[in-house]
């Protein structure tokens, strides 16, 4: 494959607004280095990381909704995901779809060629169970919204399918996201699943992987979406924040709710749970801050999980389940590269369903 010395790449310059993402034609291509692989990148997906990253939502001096917009309180000093900041200037963009363009010293050069899409956990190979040492592709190393990246080889899992690079750029996070939140929670064909958000990258994961298990899947979103969400296939489709959700549910017992959203409607979810119910949450794009009254946590018997560094298992069977067709894509546009501003604008608007990606 052509390796030209520089590349196209969208960089983040620092926490702020979108005007820090900034285009550059002539960036240079990074090489692989040992154990790792260059990817020709074909799609990368967008997701609320990557905001939450560049607007630095994740310091604790942050405890409004997500906006996408600036924080006064926020310098790039702050932490990121992992509790340390992060390293500027930054190529993001987690949710890559390509082929492989070149190895480093230690990989098969058969690899060449291949068509990968991106486990984005960067596992210590040393200790990989270890939470603690794992960082994420677009975050502690640069990612996808570039024409080239590299990745630890890994990392870089080879995918069989007629889907486009566009919708299996809409995997890697968000279904990896869901699922990892469903395998935490331990959901089963014997549970009745609530999805808040499920119009979202997430939320719509959610559903469709839920069903997978056999679960009961009851999904919340705005009732202009529900003609999308339907798409996903759950059971029964609810408004955003009902008034009243227990009369809204009549009568169905919720033994888990998966929740990315968060905020004001936040203790409406927990009071719905049946004893024994769990509640498992890997965002809170309506808000970080909510109240809990800790009687109805224990004296119901509640289960909380939070699930952000998932089982290295889960990817791998992403991958069967997507060439299975067992799981579907949810792209709702495609913006080019150099458009990145305007679909990182469109995504956190939210009037969409699914997954915005971008190509090069």
């Amino acid at each position: 494959m052509s390796r030209p010395a520089t590349m196209r790449a969208m960089v983040t310059m620092g926490h702020g607004d979108l005007d820090r993402i900034v285009l550059h034609g002539d960036w240079p291509r990074p090489d692989p280095g040992p154990g790792e692989v260059l990817i020709a990148v074909g799609a990368c997906g967008l997701n609320n990381t990557d905001v939450n990253t560049r607007t630095g939502w994740y310091s604790k001096a942050v405890r409004e909704a997500t906006t996408g917009g600036a924080y006064d309180t926020v310098t790039d000093d702050d932490p990121t995901w992992g509790g340390a900041p992060i390293a500027f200037p930054r190529i993001q963009g987690a949710d890559v779809c390509g082929r492989i363009a070149a190895v480093g010293a230690g990989v098969d050069p058969a690899r060449v060629g291949e068509r990968v899409i991106t486990d984005n956990w960067l596992r210590d190979p040393t200790d990989p169970l270890n939470k603690d040492l794992a960082g994420y592709f677009g975050s502690e190393r640069d990612g996808g919204f570039a024409e080239f990246c590299t990745i630890p080889s890994r990392n870089a899992l080879p995918i069989h399918s007629p889907l486009s690079d566009a919708e299996l750029a809409t995997f890697s996070c968000s279904y990896s996201t869901a699922e990892g939140m469903l395998t935490r929670a331990g959901v089963t064909g014997a549970d009745t699943v609530l999805v808040p958000g499920a119009s979202g990258g997430v939320g719509g994961a959610l559903v469709q992987l839920a069903k997978r298990r056999g679960a009961r899947v009851i999904a919340m979103a705005s009732e202009a979406k529900h003609a999308d969400v339907a798409a996903f296939g759950p059971d029964r489709l609810l408004p955003r924040a009902p008034e009243d959700l227990r009369a809204a549910l009549h009568g169905e017992a919720i033994t888990v709710v998966a929740d990315v959203v968060g905020g004001p409607y936040w203790p409406t979810l927990i009071d719905i749970l049946e004893r024994g119910g769990r509640y498992t949450c890997s965002g809170a794009i309506a808000g970080p801050m909510v109240t809990l009254d800790l009687r109805t946590f224990y004296l119901r018997d509640l289960t909380f999980t939070g699930s952000t560094v998932i089982d290295p298992e889960v990817m791998p069977n992403l991958i069967r389940y997507i060439e299975a067709g067992e799981i579907r894509p949810a792209l709702a546009a495609t913006y080019p590269l150099d458009e990145l501003r305007a679909a990182q604008a469109a995504f956190i608007a939210k009037t969409h369903t699914g997954n915005i990606v971008v190509t090069p």
